[in-house]
């Protein structure tokens, strides 16, 4: 089977710093790196890394052609990929001396994906393919719609969060995963908790506590591997795009967690984002 993402593609700036700046105050930083990034371009990274045929919906400006010859590299199938005129999105992200970090999107391109290049990628979709998307493009609603439509079985990831727009999508979720703030929000904002969405298979992220899964026998939780964080940037969209290609394959809920766990748990040791992400033999073969 394969997974078609309709995803954001970001060049990151990455510098580290002594301690999250307050506001107002002017911080120096002691290094300086650039990475591909974006949730989108992360998970399908990770998708790919975990041994699934995953396919890239998204959008780069005209300085961005080093982003699908990175992708290409790391085995993402780009043909869905368009050029618009608009300058390719970029995140500046600050990491701390603990691993926590801040992060400044600008959407760019993202927010320009055209219909006619999801709508061309999605034709070439069978029935039972996954499809995920995030919130950091447009045509959200768009896609899952039109997946639900065609059969596939339809995922998102609800960050960076807004209740209004997980709201947006959730009668055609099959999954849906969020962290533990943003099911917070979430449930404040809909009156409902995890397990009373209606959605078959709900998966909360916990950072350094695991992560629970709402799914069709209730709530199970799968503890976290200890680790000394380096950079947590991109370990919840390596967790995802591993959990997703676990899925794809045919392996169990419980499973493809623990599978997502261990990346993720590897992913943290790592400074940098997509660039970075495990590949498969490398997880199998961490024992945290």
């Amino acid at each position: 089977m394969a997974i078609w993402n309709l995803g954001s593609i970001n060049a990151d700036l990455v510098y580290t710093v002594p301690h999250i700046p307050a506001p107002g105050e002017t911080l120096s930083s002691t290094n300086r790196a650039t990475y591909m990034g974006g949730k989108g371009a992360n998970m399908s990274v990770a998708i790919a890394r975990a041994g699934s045929r995953v396919n890239h919906i998204g959008a780069l400006g005209p300085d961005g052609g080093w982003a699908v010859q990175r992708l290409l590299e790391y085995g993402v199938d780009t043909r869905h990929i368009a050029q618009v005129e608009t300058a390719t999105g970029h995140a500046i992200i600050m990491v701390d001396a603990h691993g926590e970090n801040a992060i400044l999107l600008h959407a760019g391109s993202n927010g320009e994906i055209p219909q006619a290049t999801l709508q061309t990628a999605l034709a070439e979709a069978q029935t039972g393919d996954w499809f995920v998307t995030q919130n950091e493009t447009n045509l959200q609603r768009t896609g899952v719609s039109l997946a639900k439509k065609m059969g596939l079985k339809v995922a998102y990831a609800a960050a960076p969060f807004s209740a209004d727009r997980v709201q947006a999508v959730l009668e055609y979720l099959d999954f849906l995963i969020l962290n533990e703030v943003e099911a917070a929000q979430l449930t404040e904002a809909t009156g409902k908790t995890p397990e009373e969405l209606g959605i078959r298979d709900v998966v909360v992220t916990l950072g350094s506590d695991g992560a629970d899964w709402f799914g069709p026998d209730g709530k199970q939780h799968f503890p976290a591997i200890p680790v000394t964080p380096i950079d947590t940037t991109g370990a919840g969209d390596t967790f995802t795009g591993y959990l997703l290609a676990g899925l794809d394959q045919g392996m169990p809920m419980a499973q493809a967690i623990n599978l997502a766990t261990k990346a993720g748990a590897l992913m943290v040791t790592r400074q940098g984002t997509a660039d970075v992400i495990p590949d498969l033999s490398e997880v199998r073969a961490f024992n945290g």
